[in-house]
């Protein structure tokens, strides 16, 4: 597992992004529970994030792909609207202590 960052670095309904050895991910905490995918559009393939950190949308419920606006399901990674629907994220195993978050590499 690596470490992507301290525990408090990462707020309820905030989205993250991390790179580990060129591998882009992005993690995201909601309800309280921690949830991490590639940083990866089924449909194009290309990054998510409209700026830094930013992989929600407006209301904070809902990944989204700022290309073409495709909606993802926290907790799945589904894409329930968008080109690229019925299919999904690719999620990473990941974990919480309290030295930090941690992704299985």
């Amino acid at each position: 597992m690596k470490r992507l960052c301290a525990p408090h670095e990462l707020a309820e309904g905030q989205s993250r992004g991390f790179e580990i050895a060129g591998d882009k991910l992005f993690a995201v905490r909601k309800d309280g529970r921690l949830f991490a995918y590639r940083n990866r559009c089924p449909h194009r393939g290309i990054p998510l994030e409209w700026l830094p950190d930013q992989f929600l949308d407006h209301s904070a419920s809902l990944i989204q792909c700022a290309t073409h606006g495709a909606l993802f399901l926290i907790e799945s990674g589904e894409c329930v609207a968008g080109p690229c629907a019925g299919q999904a994220l690719e999620a990473l195993r990941c974990a919480e202590d309290g030295e930090g978050i941690w992704v299985a590499a």
